[in-house]
């Protein structure tokens, strides 16, 4: 069966936009141009678009799909297969967190009581040091700044952690306000916010010029923080960057 951009898009969620912006990129060619040049896809097409889709809701940029699934040695069912395990784990994570969540609520309302560490159950103490090795290999952090930022937080309670997440919280929300409202990342009120940026990185460690920059990056091009920053604003992470680097040239050295 042959689909144009329309009934694709309709097929799959997939706005005409998109749709027509990978074919530009190179990304989802369409089986063949029409004498009306409009595009048409087959069953091919479908299953590439697939494969796209459940790498982009895995977190990779745009780049990497292309370079992963234009590559001689790419097999669609192994890829697949790899979408599975990955799916699968998340799923059990999920479930761990869903069940956490079901006993908190009992728990307020004085069913039974949690031990301390069951408040915590199903968040990924592993995630965290892949964080970190992933910063150490970069440059961003060195083992002291890991060592500074667990002795800055060692003595935080439930309550603490629960502001800093809120100010950060509160912090993409204004920088998401800012981008849909066109500020510019060089203008004074998004440096204000960049300045609060800079303040709240700084509880855990003080990056210089360069290691800010470097965070940046991260924030650019690790998949989870792509994913983190996406579910505010699909260009915040880009946005915030940018102003990043305006903020480290004038501020930092």
């Amino acid at each position: 069966m042959q689909y144009t951009v329309k009934k694709l898009a309709e097929l799959s969620g997939v706005s005409a936009r998109t749709l027509r912006f990978y074919d530009e990129i190179g990304l989802l060619k369409p089986a063949f141009y029409g004498e009306n040049q409009y595009r048409y896809y087959e069953e091919e097409q479908l299953l590439m678009l697939q494969q796209i889709l459940f790498f982009r809701e895995l977190g990779f940029p745009l780049n990497d799909i292309q370079r992963i699934i234009s590559s001689d040695d790419f097999d669609k069912i192994e890829s697949l297969k790899t979408h599975k395990s990955i799916l699968q784990s998340s799923l059990e994570r999920t479930d761990q967190l869903i069940r956490t969540i079901d006993k908190t609520i009992s728990h307020i309302r004085g069913k039974f009581t949690m031990r301390d560490k069951e408040l915590y159950d199903g968040f990924d103490p592993a995630k965290q040091r892949e964080h970190e090795q992933y910063m150490l290999d970069k440059g961003t952090l060195t083992q002291k700044d890991i060592d500074e930022s667990w002795n800055n937080v060692k003595h935080w309670g439930k309550n603490d952690w629960e502001r800093f997440k809120q100010k950060g919280e509160d912090l993409n929300v204004a920088l998401v306000n800012a981008l849909t409202h066109h500020l510019k990342p060089e203008s004074d009120e998004v440096q204000k916010l960049i300045q609060t940026h800079y303040s709240w990185v700084k509880t855990f460690w003080t990056p210089n010029h360069d290691t800010y920059l470097s965070l940046g990056q991260t924030y650019l091009e690790h998949p989870d923080f792509r994913e983190f920053y996406n579910q505010y604003h699909p260009d915040l992470a880009s946005f915030l960057v940018k102003a990043m680097k305006i903020f480290a040239r004038q501020n930092l050295s």
